[in-house]
């Protein structure tokens, strides 16, 4: 199944993804970045799944969410009638649920359900047994219990069950996780947990203050990031999948079920100007509490309570999906250093205290803390924002969000009136001395654009950024040369890819990738900046077209082949997504 085939549940602390076949094909219990029961995604059925579906195998399949919810409603229709598969996950406690609902909607349907658990990354075999009133299933510390009507029966470490619905009949299967070693908790009310989660995600989403004429889009996208948020901590997780590859049969396939820093100031823009305040603060207190300690300690991506250490490793006996290995847990990038963290760290607390969430002491004294730091580390290379592992580099737009970091900085001191001992003068003195050294050696006259690094005759798109951060105006001649020599050499089939991987070696990966989404959104933005707005309001809907039926981006797109690529549902694309509407919006 292709990428845009899935589409995506979420309690607010773990997630699962749902073929259009109506097979539950990724799901990690309890967390986000615990080890997954269902693993077919990356591998086979044999890795775990949960299939409820039509006998028929050729049904035709509509599906949508219901409203401004995450409850999904597949509908099959066969020559014998109509079923409606009602899938979510009822926001929670201490034990997360799947909840599946058959509705028969017109004649009667013959189904078959299969469910094959395999916990730690599809390995584990559990234990299954009939108790009480369901069907447990337990391996080391992971239990599952399915509780249904339906009788159901093993075979081949499989457990299955064939039934009917008629139209009019409800058939509810809700799957609970437990740690192993307590007594499975008590069963929940299917209809009245669909009934509570549909007035949960009706009521948040009720609080949405965009009013513009991509409203819907926004507003999807939004639920998308609430989804992404780990209720707890406030924490946001870049995507609710690992290794899905970035080029199929590739080798970039990255873990990104932690929470990046880069993320940060996009976000609370977005949160915030959208008319949720109160997540802007959970996140703002998340991203406090993860950086808290030692300025030279601080890490590109915290796990979702703060955690630092997140090794990488490889899982052998996944096949990857569509065969692109390897299938990687945990990520290796939290170990580098990238200047550009420190700018998005300064903005998005700017940002907050612009839209009414107060700086305290405490805060500012780390802000100055992480300034300080970065007055004696600004002019060292580093990883850059696209995490290379090709070595260190004086990569243009880290530079320009080291200048961003001092900007707000000052602008803190000088709008906000927080305190200064002496700073305000010492940062000026900064920014000023960070802009010119970029102007004079990220500007290349002969490639007649900003460069990906000093020196060097390589595009970046992130540089797309620099008129959005207010480094310079979008009347600057470099500035727009830089969006023309970008829309010249890193445009494929009408949008934009992060860089040529393949010129420099710049990554120290092999291979390619598709186009990157959230650059095409900027691309957007900078077009309307420059009076294009037809233009841009064009590549804007071309991007829209790239959502599934379901409203769902991931974070790359191949043209060539006209399918998605990359961790799937991603947050930074639709935070760009909702940046790109508010800012095309708010230009008319």
């Amino acid at each position: 199944m292709k990428i845009e085939d899935y589409g995506f549940l979420s309690d607010t602390q773990t997630a699962a993804l749902v073929g259009r076949n109506g097979s539950v094909d990724w799901l990690c219990f309890p967390r986000f970045d615990s080890g997954s029961c269902f693993a077919a995604l990356l591998g086979e059925p044999k890795n775990g799944r949960w299939l409820i579906g039509p006998v028929d195998e050729s049904p035709e399949v509509t599906r949508k969410y219901r409203g401004h919810t995450l409850i999904l409603e597949t509908t099959f229709e066969t020559k014998e009638g109509t079923v409606r598969l009602i899938d979510f996950m009822p926001p929670r406690g201490a034990n997360p649920d799947i909840v599946r609902i058959v509705e028969g909607v017109r004649g009667k349907v013959a189904l078959r359900m299969e469910l094959i658990i395999r916990f730690d990354y599809g390995d584990v075999v559990p234990w299954v047994r009939k108790c009480g009133d369901g069907l447990e299933a337990i391996a080391g510390p992971n239990a599952l219990v399915l509780r249904t009507p339906i009788e159901t029966r093993g075979e081949d470490l499989t457990t299955v069950a064939e039934f009917e619905i008629a139209q009019g009949e409800r058939a509810p299967f809700v799957l609970t996780w437990y740690q192993s070693h307590q007594k499975p908790p008590r069963a929940i009310h299917p209809e009245h947990a669909l009934r509570d989660t549909e007035k949960y995600w009706k009521d948040w989403a009720g609080y949405c203050e965009h009013k513009g004429k991509w409203k819907d889009a926004v507003v999807r996208s939004l639920i998308i990031l609430k989804g992404l948020t780990y209720a707890p901590t406030g924490g946001i997780v870049a995507a609710a999948t690992t290794s899905l590859p970035e080029k199929i049969g590739g080798v970039r396939n990255w873990d990104y079920r932690y929470c990046w820093l880069r993320d940060a100031t996009f976000t609370l823009f977005a949160l915030t100007r959208a008319g949720f305040v109160e997540e802007g603060r959970s996140w703002r207190g998340w991203l406090l509490r993860a950086i808290a300690g030692s300025p030279a300690q601080m890490q590109i991506l915290y796990g979702m309570h703060g955690e630092r250490r997140l090794p990488e490793f490889e899982i052998e006996w996944l096949a990857g999906y569509e065969n692109s290995r390897p299938v990687r847990v945990g990520n290796a990038a939290s170990n580098q250093f990238q200047l550009d963290v420190y700018g998005e760290v300064m903005s998005s607390l700017y940002h907050a205290q612009r839209a009414g969430i107060k700086i305290e002491e405490t805060d500012w004294a780390l802000q100055k803390a992480l300034l300080k730091f970065l007055e004696s580390h600004w002019q060292e290379p580093d990883e850059g924002i696209w995490e290379v592992r090709g070595g260190r580099k004086h990569f243009t737009h880290s530079k320009m969000m080291a200048w961003l970091a001092f900007h707000r900085g000052v602008q803190l001191i000088e709008e906000a009136g927080l305190p200064a001992d002496g700073e305000l003068e010492r940062w000026k003195k900064i920014r000023d001395q960070i802009h010119r050294e970029v102007c004079e050696r990220g500007y290349n006259p002969k490639v007649k654009a900003f460069t990906q690094y000093y020196e060097s005759d390589a595009l970046d798109a992130s540089l797309l950024m620099m008129p959005m951060i207010g480094f310079l105006p979008i009347e600057d001649e470099r500035v727009r040369n830089t969006i023309a020599a970008i829309e010249r050499d890193l445009l494929v089939q009408g949008f934009v890819l992060r860089y040529r991987p393949q010129e420099e070696n710049v990554d120290g990966l092999p291979g390619d990738e598709g186009v990157f989404l959230p650059c095409s959104f900027w691309f957007a933005i900078c077009l309307n900046w420059l009076g294009r707005k037809e233009e841009a309001h064009e590549f804007f809907e071309r991007l829209l077209a790239l959502q599934n039926d379901l409203g769902l981006l991931s974070e790359e797109y191949d043209p060539r082949e006209k399918r998605l690529l990359g961790n799937f549902p991603q947050a930074f694309t639709h935070v760009a997504l909702i940046a790109a509407a508010q800012f095309l919006e708010e230009k008319e």
